[in-house]
């Protein structure tokens, strides 16, 4: 039903439009390394963040070799290994192939692909065939190589979750139908759901001839004229659009048991596993489902099936071990980025302040960040803390709306947390 979708019309960025590629992506791969302040950085991509307790164990060899032995997860649910040897790329890469972990290297940095991790564990559509199929595309596409490490695909099982994400692509579950979104766009097109991964590879490789004069990472960085264009070129390629609005807010899954229990949530107090907590995991997961699933709100859920006091038993183990098991934790809905010392461009240890501002469970996230850049923050609506030269500002987000509240200039941590806390409670 899908023909190839023929080249869309392009144009160059006018003044004052989204920026243009520099000298490269510099995103962080498996291959490429990211030097930090505390030592060379990897990203793992882990499309769906679905992992079996054998790539975890993996993933766990090769933070313990090569680097502090503490695993990362991302706001895309991929894992970072952090304080690597710069020179142990390729030992690296030789552990992650052999696990399964980069099964091409072209393609390493352009797995990203983001999924609702309670899909087909409470009532809803499994993802699990379009995943593996899309995945499968992307590393059979020579032009997906050319994909910045930026550039995110979202499967979503009709709940909205990854949908609210921003992705460049996304996939919608609709019955026998899949909805292909395009950015932001408030319209999406239905095609058969057996086409679906194959729509959105053809997406993808669309927006790569948009953005060759553009100079686009992303569906977002495009001109208006470019992207409008990129619509329409979907258009005929898939049909008619139909209007689905997408959601402004995300909603993680709540720490704790789901669907009976099928399953069994976590979340990570900013986003950092030891080993032992991650062993612990792994070795949960090989007692049920064997898989984990990493999720873009830097938790995990665990797949059962688990009998009622197993669940139980379980998340009061896994609350011992430091994880957030329940909602009312006063670690939900507190993110940060690395900060000091582990970020040069960082004005302050955002985690420390963070760990010393925690206290009741706010209405709204909180995210802080180290600077402007404000890396892994979270969307939607959220209260956001920054280092600044004169201190740190507050501000509250509602999507594109920033409206800065109050800027704490004295470093008294007392105060800060005070009115952290008081933002949150909107």
């Amino acid at each position: 039903m899908l023909a190839a979708m023929p080249d869309s019309a392009s144009s160059p960025l006018s003044a004052g439009g989204p920026a243009r590629r520099g000298s490269g992506d510099a995103c962080p791969g498996t291959l490429r390394l990211h030097r930090a302040d505390d030592g060379a950085l990897a990203r793992v991509r882990v499309p769906g963040g679905v992992l079996s307790a054998d790539r975890a164990d993996a993933l766990l060899a090769a933070a313990g070799r090569f680097g502090d032995g503490e695993l990362h997860l991302t706001s895309r649910g991929n894992v970072q290994l952090r304080d690597l040897d710069a020179e142990c790329g390729g030992g690296l890469a030789e552990l992650l192939t052999a696990a399964g972990l980069l099964p091409s290297a072209a393609h390493e940095r352009a797995r990203n692909i983001v999924a609702s991790p309670l899909a087909g564990l409470d009532g809803s559509p499994a993802l699990g065939h379009l995943l593996a199929e899309l995945d499968g595309l992307l590393c059979g596409s020579a032009a997906a190589a050319s994909l910045s490490g930026r550039f995110l695909f979202a499967l979503d099982d009709g709940r909205g979750d990854v949908d609210a994400l921003g992705a460049d692509v996304t996939l919608i579950a609709a019955g026998d139908r899949c909805l292909l979104r395009i950015g932001a766009a408030d319209e999406v097109f239905r095609v058969p759901s057996g086409e679906g991964p194959r729509a959105a590879l053809l997406a993808a490789e669309a927006f790569l001839r948009a953005a060759r004069a553009a100079g686009a990472w992303r569906v977002k960085d495009l001109p208006d004229d470019v992207r409008a264009e990129l619509v329409r070129t979907v258009r005929a390629a898939a049909g008619p659009a139909v209007h689905r609005p997408r959601p402004r807010t995300a909603t993680p899954p709540a720490p704790g048991a789901h669907g009976s229990p099928n399953a069994i949530s976590v979340d990570v107090p900013l986003g950092r596993l030891t080993p032992a907590q991650w062993r612990l995991l792994t070795e949960t997961a090989r007692r049920y489902g064997n898989e984990l699933r990493l999720t873009p709100w830097r938790g995990i859920v665990v797949p059962g099936p688990f009998a009622h006091d197993e669940a139980v038993e379980t998340l009061r183990t896994l609350d011992a071990a430091g994880l957030i098991t329940a909602p009312d934790s006063p670690w939900t809905g507190v993110g940060a980025c690395i900060g000091r010392p582990g970020c040069a461009k960082s004005l302050s240890d955002v985690r420390a302040e963070a760990g010393a501002a925690v206290g009741p469970v706010g209405r709204l996230p909180v995210y802080w960040s180290g600077c402007e850049r404000r890396c892994g923050h979270p969307h939607g609506e959220w209260i956001d803390v920054v280092a600044t030269p004169d201190g740190h500002r507050i501000s509250h987000v509602r999507g594109e709306r920033r409206a800065p509240r109050t800027t704490v200039r004295d470093g008294d941590p007392a105060r800060l947390a005070a009115a952290v806390a008081e933002a949150r409670a909107l």
